[in-house]
C-alpha cells in the first residue's frame, strides 16, 4: 500500500470520505498515478491533486475511475453529490481571503478557477501536465459560470447509500461484514461518543477476529467510523497498543496506536489501516 499524505484538516468530512474511497479503489487496482492517468484521461498531476485533497474531484473523473477499476460507481457518485452539496453551502471566505479552487467567491459569484481539465474527446498522455490557466474575462465583463451536470440518482438510492454508507467511513466499496445476520445487526448500530463495544476474539481461517468485522482490505483513516474501526481498535488492544475507547471512531488516539503498531511491525508508519496493517493485526 502506498504511503498517502494526510488529508488537509480543513477538508469537509464528506469530501474526505470520498477521497478515502477513491484512494482505496486506486490501491486495490495496483496502478500508479501514471497508469491511472493513461486509463482515465486525467493527467498524473490532476490525480495527485484530487487524491491529496488539493482540488475537488470532478464528477466525470470519479465515474471514470470506477469504470476502469470495474467497481459499481453508484456509491462514489452519491458521495460526490453529498460532498458537492456541502461544498456549495459552506460560508464564503472572509474579506481579503482567496477562495479555494472550485469554491464560489460569494453567493451568486462564479467559482474560483480550479485549473483546466482534460477534454473528454480523448485521454491526456500519462505524465503530462495541465495546460496553462485560461485568460481572464475582459474587464467589465463577468466570466460565465460553469454549472456542473449532476449525476441524476433516485432519491431512494441517495437516502439508502448515505444512511448505510457515509456513517461508516470504511465500507462503501469493500465492506468488511461477513454478510450474515450478525453483520447486518452490526451495520445497523450507531457509532458515536459515549458508546463502547466488547471484543470477543476467535480464530478462524488462520486469522484472529474480534466479532465486529472480517475485513482485511478496508482503508481506515482519520474520521472514519463504524464496525471496521471497532474491529481494528480491538485488535490493537490485543497486540498491546492502546487505541483509547473502543467506540468505533478513528480519532487521534487510534491513529497514534496504529502508527506505533506499524513501527513495531516494520510497516510504513502512516497511521492508515490498509491491507498490510490488517494482515498484521489479524495475526
Amino acid at each position: 500500500m502506498p504511503r498517502w499524505k494526510e488529508l488537509p484538516s480543513e477538508l469537509p468530512e464528506r469530501e474526505r470520505q470520498l477521497i478515502v474511497q477513491l484512494r482505496r479503489l486506486k490501491d486495490r487496482s495496483g496502478w500508479g498515478l501514471a497508469a491511472l492517468a493513461a486509463r482515465t484521461g486525467y493527467s498524473r498531476s490532476s490525480w495527485e491533486r484530487y487524491l491529496n485533497g488539493k482540488q475537488p474531484v470532478p464528477l466525470a473523473a470519479v465515474e471514470k475511475l470506477a469504470q476502469v477499476c470495474g467497481a459499481d460507481p453508484t456509491p462514489l457518485l452519491v458521495l460526490h453529490e453529498v460532498a458537492a452539496e456541502v461544498r456549495e453551502t459552506r460560508p464564503a471566505p472572509a474579506s481579503g481571503e482567496r477562495p479555494a479552487p472550485g469554491e464560489p467567491a460569494a453567493p451568486g459569484e462564479p467559482p474560483a478557477p480550479a485549473g483546466p481539465e482534460p477534454s473528454p474527446a480523448g485521454p491526456e498522455p500519462a505524465g503530462s501536465e495541465p495546460e496553462s490557466e485560461p485568460s481572464p474575462a475582459p474587464e467589465g465583463r463577468r466570466a460565465p459560470r460553469v454549472v456542473p451536470v449532476r449525476y441524476a440518482l433516485p432519491a431512494a438510492v441517495v437516502a439508502a447509500v448515505v444512511a448505510a454508507g457515509l456513517a461508516f467511513g470504511g465500507g462503501l466499496l469493500a465492506g468488511g461484514g461477513g454478510g450474515d445476520g450478525d453483520g447486518r445487526a452490526a451495520a445497523a448500530r450507531t457509532y458515536g461518543p459515549g458508546r463502547t463495544y466488547d471484543c470477543e476474539f476467535s480464530r478462524k481461517d488462520g486469522g484472529v477476529y474480534a466479532g465486529h468485522s472480517v475485513s482485511r482490505e478496508v482503508l481506515l483513516d482519520t474520521n472514519a467510523s463504524g464496525r471496521d474501526v471497532v474491529e481494528a481498535q480491538c485488535l490493537l488492544r490485543r497486540h498491546g497498543f492502546d487505541p483509547g475507547a473502543v467506540d468505533g471512531l478513528y480519532g487521534p488516539s487510534a491513529k497514534a496506536a496504529v502508527r506505533d503498531f506499524q513501527t513495531a511491525r516494520k510497516l510504513v508508519a502512516d497511521g492508515i489501516v490498509g491491507p498490510d496493517t490488517w494482515g498484521e493485526l489479524r495475526r
